[in-house]
């Protein structure tokens, strides 16, 4: 039956003439970069979600920027894994594909994704308080606390709960998801808005919809096929 799945995928894939993919922790996870949330976002007695909001960096960027330096630093330790390369190959074979990742380890970038949106921001680049200014830090440690040539705080590039996505890379997602043949997802819970409208935003586009995923979601009883296993064996095979 799984195989029988993989292979109307591929068909789909390969006939395409527009396709998105959207990925979420889970393709990561095979890489083993923790969720960074529940028990593998504890640091110091802290969670994530006390840490990752703009009202903790105005009261203690120190501590946040530790947090973060600290995630980067096991980041730093992992590698693309073969869903990840797959995504690039997808990509590669031309015609029109766009990468949406609710990601912010950078892994789709550094196993060479170019069409792509960070809907979340990417934890290598930072961002100036004070002109705005995005630039690339790779820096492990980093220097605390960074600052920009203007003289303004560095904060992470990240969007922190309670702020809005960069309505660009909303803009662009939505345009991917409604031009789009085939919206491949990959290794998301479809739980997390924007995101998790955006199998319904595809569908009403007459997208084909496909997941893979570890274990069903919301989105399993909705999409065209639902594939349950690991992203770095699964999605290979789609190819």
């Amino acid at each position: 039956m799984q195989q029988e799945s993989i292979r109307r995928v591929r068909n789909k894939l390969t006939h395409a003439s527009a396709i998105a993919v959207l990925t979420g922790a889970g393709i990561s996870a095979d890489s083993g970069v923790p969720t960074f949330r529940g028990a593998d976002g504890l640091w110091r007695n802290f969670r994530a979600e006390d840490l990752a909001t703009p009202e903790a960096f105005a009261r203690d960027p120190r501590v946040v920027w530790e947090w973060y330096d600290w995630r980067r630093g096991l980041i730093a330790t992992k590698l693309p894994n073969a869903a990840h390369h797959a995504v690039v190959q997808l990509e590669r074979r031309g015609g029109n594909c766009w990468l949406i990742t609710q990601n912010v380890d950078g892994l789709h970038e550094a196993a060479g994704s170019q069409r792509l949106t960070e809907l979340h921001g990417n934890i290598w680049k930072v961002r100036c308080t004070q002109c705005g200014t995005r630039s690339v830090n790779r820096d492990i440690p980093m220097r605390l606390l960074p600052y920009c040539e203007c003289g303004g705080l560095l904060r992470p590039h990240i969007v922190w709960f309670g702020e809005a996505l960069d309505p660009s890379d909303l803009e662009r997602s939505q345009e991917a998801l409604n031009a789009c043949d085939v919206l491949l997802i990959i290794g998301t819970s479809g739980v997390v808005y924007p995101a998790a409208s955006f199998a319904a935003m595809a569908r009403a586009a007459g997208a084909f919809i496909a997941e893979v995923n570890l274990d069903a979601t919301p989105n399993s009883s909705v999409v065209d096929v639902a594939i349950q296993g690991r992203a770095k064996d699964i999605v290979p095979e789609l190819l």
